[in-house]
């Protein structure tokens, strides 16, 4: 099955959204304490790294104009294997730092 680049930067920029919808209002702590707040970011980042992984591979001109586009893929890879190592600061600053510029980044590739 051929991925499509617009559907795969549409499921990541919604993905974004999501992970801020989920989080808003909320706090590190509530993360490191609420199991259901866990799974749902990390699930959401799982899908996130896909996609970028995906965009990676049918479009790699893309792909690296993504500044942090790499350690996305390398997180979803961490969340699906190393479930035991997961940091949820990591998750944290990744959700309050990077997802504006990721946002902005994915919006300039539509």
């Amino acid at each position: 099955m051929q991925h499509n680049k617009s559907k795969l930067i549409h499921d990541a920029l919604l993905t974004c959204e999501e992970l801020k919808t989920f989080t808003k209002c909320r706090t590190l702590e509530e993360l490191e304490s609420d199991r259901g707040l866990q799974l749902i970011v990390e699930r959401l980042f799982e899908v996130l790294g896909e996609a970028l992984y995906r965009l990676r591979n049918l479009d790699e001109a893309a792909f690296v104009q993504l500044t942090d586009g790499a350690r996305i893929i390398g997180t979803r890879n961490i969340l699906a294997h190393g479930y035991d190592i997961v940091d949820h600061l990591l998750l944290w600053d990744a959700i309050r730092l990077g997802l504006p510029k990721l946002e902005e980044e994915l919006a300039k590739l539509l």
